[in-house]
């Protein structure tokens, strides 16, 4: 029944005003658009935020009796490392980025909702700077969060942690192979043999590092590894709302 949705899409807005009013959390996953490799599309980001947390949003309602309700994600982002590949990106500022995330924050607070959950689908949307700014302005009427990915952590974990990663790697594609085996190109996965990334380069370029797209190795991707990845980071996220939806205060947890 669309009424007992997570997904904020699919509500109308009664029912929204109702979950605000019950103190739910609300949401945010940003995505952006851009290549991942020959071999997968490039939505994934997008794709992979969205899914991600309304999976986590009803596993935190039937392990933790913590609701949740997830935007849309948002499909585009500052992407300018992938620029020189030529295409498969959509590419906006970083000033537009941040005030289009500042006004989904401020659109909630004023609909009633406290507490507000930034989920990255790019580990490089540096939002720290707005979160700060919107908790200073609406402190003591509303409080949003932005948590660190788990996905690393998660991979040494399951994984081999010998096996580089980066981007479109063997992570992404196990999960791509276990949730929708139809979007992988998977006579196009190789090892690139990329080169080890500067993340702090404020003029990354990919390109300098791969001639795919690619960074680290795919090629031990599967879908039984997508499978244990996947339930793991769920897990994972459902916590972080638990923890959100407890917590006293933001810099306790995210500093």
């Amino acid at each position: 029944m669309p009424e007992k949705s997570k997904r904020f899409s699919d509500l109308t807005y009664v029912e929204i005003r109702e979950r605000a009013r019950q103190g739910w959390l609300a949401v945010i996953p940003t995505g952006c658009t851009e290549q991942q490799g020959p071999h997968l599309p490039v939505d994934f980001d997008t794709w992979f935020a969205e899914t991600l947390m309304v999976a986590a949003a009803e596993k935190a309602a039937q392990d933790y009796a913590v609701q949740a309700v997830v935007l849309p994600a948002m499909p585009f982002g500052p992407t300018p490392e992938h620029r020189n590949f030529g295409s498969g990106f959509i590419d906006i500022p970083v000033t537009l980025h941040d005030a289009l995330v500042e006004a989904t924050l401020t659109s909630l607070v004023t609909q009633g909702f406290g507490r507000m959950v930034i989920w990255r689908g790019c580990g490089g949307h540096a939002l720290s700077g707005v979160v700060d700014r919107f908790n200073q302005m609406y402190q003591g009427r509303a409080q949003a969060f932005l948590p660190p990915h788990p996905f690393h952590e998660i991979w040494c974990r399951l994984a081999d942690p010998a096996i580089p990663v980066g981007h479109a790697d063997s992570f992404t594609t196990s999960i791509s192979l276990h949730l929708r085996p139809e979007s992988v190109r998977q006579n196009q996965i190789s090892d690139p043999h990329s080169t080890e990334v500067d993340w702090n380069d404020p003029d990354l370029d990919f390109t300098r590092y791969t001639t795919t797209g690619v960074i680290g190795d795919p090629t031990h991707a599967s879908a039984e590894l997508g499978k244990r990845l996947w339930e793991a980071v769920v897990t994972e996220a459902a916590r972080t709302l638990k923890v959100v939806a407890f917590a006293e205060s933001t810099a306790l947890l995210f500093p």
